[in-house]
């Protein structure tokens, strides 16, 4: 059993140590749907869940407890189980999209706001 910044670095989730002391530090990783801290122990069987920078959420089972020094991939890969689920498929209608307002829907402008004003008597 080591620390779960040690061993999320080992196993590759982050590239740094500092890295993964940061992020469970920030709240972006969750053990068992609680906060962890990082010198919480990885014990077998443990549900990681980590929060990515592009809003997505990695699901890790830990079936490996004992990594403490960065190994390679191949290791790696076989110290966790990933239950991430998939990603729902993009909607093909919204490919290239981008959301329009009318003309005049959103904030008056300036002018407006100075017209409208003036018509007020303010």
């Amino acid at each position: 059993m080591g620390r779960l910044d040690a061993w999320l670095w080992s196993v590759r989730v982050y590239r740094t140590r500092s890295l993964a002391t940061s992020a469970i530090r920030g709240g972006h990783v969750r053990v068992d749907g609680a906060p962890a801290k990082p010198a919480a122990l990885v014990v077998e069987g443990q549900t990681i869940r980590i929060r990515t920078d592009d809003h997505t959420e990695r699901v890790l089972e830990v079936l490996d407890p004992t990594l403490v020094k960065r190994v390679g991939a191949g290791i790696a890969q076989r110290a966790y189980l990933d239950k991430t689920p998939a990603q729902p498929p993009p909607i093909v209608q919204m490919q290239g999209r981008v959301a329009q307002r009318d003309r005049g829907a959103g904030r008056p402008t300036k002018k407006q706001r100075r017209e409208t004003e003036a018509f007020r008597g303010l």
